[in-house]
């Protein structure tokens, strides 16, 4: 159906016959559909409204189709019509065509890592296609996301919404993608991006209210109708410059980009084993359960061997410029988000003393000392507190004279003398659930700010 110029303003329902979802009811009678045992009654692919046989009429096949509940959500096939026809005419004007979609319209692009975790990926991707239009709908293993958020030069600016599914290393590589869409010259499109957690650790997810692991217990319909309702919020994202020691002229540099946490010492030595050993074996490492299994046995081995003893004296630490004296410890943990460890918020531990409650958006890191995997593991269950070591805007350390293992968001290496400098790079816009978090909110304040458009298009 035409409107205004010959834009393309709604369609008709598009019937397909069988299918039809359990416990769906006709349009018509109000009786439920797909009760008889053979291929029978229609369903419209786009709203999802049902009808029987008997009652399909000539009215029902030629009635706009309104899209159903997930419209908001929804890349309308006339929209992508009428913006080819535009782009023919060389034009890059969609601010008309985005009206006709609704004035609350926020498309969602979903991009799935269908290696992630617990191999839910395709599964997922599969009913996502049924609700939405399968064209804003991506398997990461085959489309990087750089070429899938190219979808983004289609749709409006200021609107566009993102789902990642996958883990926390799937996350950072799609803020990647964004960042480089920035330097790229597409910095007027502005997305918002939610999480649905299929990794192992999650502790990104987590701090952002949805979860700390996706296991199929949530429908994928309300996960979409969380998406509709969640509030933007700001991340900051670090700069992590490791500067290897040797002569000026052979220094090498390794330059990382930070969403969660640096670490040295025992955690960081976990997740290299357990690379590692995933790397020699893949099929084994297909569940959340056996991941974390693997985690423990290592952890449980570094309490015996201490590998990474007398760290305090084998490094230095500067909080914003200022050398701070380091007791007995194994480890150090920059944090930037609350959650860490597959869900310990190892800032607050026990939650018995009073200390600034960790944000994500405030430009500040908190630094934190362990002494040991048995440490770690006390923190985790809120039997002890870790070392607070204190909050900064730049944090370097100094690696003297040994080799050790460390890690940045869950991506370990084993690293000899070295300097490592934490600054603050950028901010992404992440979307905040409410509803999802395993433990005590910290951010509720966070998730309740007022954001304006003008606000987001001033930040970035």
């Amino acid at each position: 159906m035409k409107g205004e110029g010959g834009i393309r303003t709604s369609m008709v329902h598009h019937w397909i016959r069988g299918n039809v979802p359990l416990c769906s009811y006709c349009v018509v009678c109000k009786q439920q559909c797909g009760t008889q045992p053979k291929l029978c009654d229609y369903r419209c692919i786009w709203c999802q409204q049902t009808v029987h046989d008997e009652c399909m009429q000539n009215s029902l096949r030629n009635e706009p189709c309104g899209l159903g509940e997930f419209r908001n959500l929804i890349i309308p096939p006339y929209y992508l019509f009428n913006v080819s026809q535009l782009r023919k005419e060389k034009q890059r004007d969609y601010s008309k065509l985005a009206a006709s979609c609704g004035e609350n319209w926020t498309p969602l692009i979903i991009l799935a890592n269908t290696r992630s975790g617990n191999n839910m990926g395709e599964t997922l991707m599969g009913q996502f296609k049924i609700l939405l239009n399968p064209v804003q709908v991506f398997d990461l293993t085959k489309t990087t996301p750089m070429k899938a958020l190219q979808l983004c030069t289609w749709l409006p600016c200021g609107s566009i919404r993102v789902l990642v599914c996958g883990g926390d290393g799937t996350v950072g590589w799609v803020l990647d993608a964004i960042d480089d869409m920035k330097f790229k010259g597409q910095e007027q499109y502005i997305l918002q991006v939610a999480i649905l957690p299929l990794g192992t650790g999650n502790d990104l997810s987590n701090t952002l209210g949805w979860g700390a692991g996706y296991a199929g217990e949530v429908p994928v319909e309300q996960i979409l109708r969380n998406v509709m309702d969640a509030d933007a919020i700001r991340l900051d994202r670090w700069k992590v410059q490791i500067t290897n020691k040797g002569y000026y002229n052979l220094r090498k540099l390794k330059v990382f980009t930070m969403n969660n946490y640096f670490s040295i010492g025992p955690d960081a030595l976990m997740a290299l084993n357990f690379h590692a050993h995933r790397e020699k074996s893949p099929s084994l490492f297909t569940s959340r359960i056996i991941n974390k299994a693997v985690y423990f046995f290592y952890g449980t081995k570094d309490c015996l061997v201490q590998e990474c003893k007398d760290l305090n004296k084998k490094i230095e630490l500067e909080l914003d410029g200022e050398r701070i004296d380091l007791p007995s410890l194994e480890g150090i943990i920059v944090l930037n988000i609350a959650y860490w460890g597959g869900g310990c918020r190892l800032w607050e531990g026990m939650g018995d003393e009073l200390y600034p409650l960790a944000r994500h958006d405030d430009g500040l890191l908190e630094v934190v000392g362990v002494s040991g995997s048995f440490h770690c593991a006390q923190i985790q269950v809120k039997l002890a507190n870790p070392i607070r070591l204190g909050q900064a805007h730049t944090v370097r350390l100094i690696l003297k004279n040994s080799k050790m293992p460390m890690q940045v968001d869950g991506e370990p290496w084993a690293q000899g003398p070295c300097t490592v400098t934490i600054t603050h790079k950028t901010h992404a816009w992440m979307l905040y659930h409410s509803g999802e978090q395993t433990d005590d909110d910290d951010i509720s304040s966070v998730s309740e700010q007022e954001l304006s458009k003008d606000q987001m298009d001033e930040d970035t």
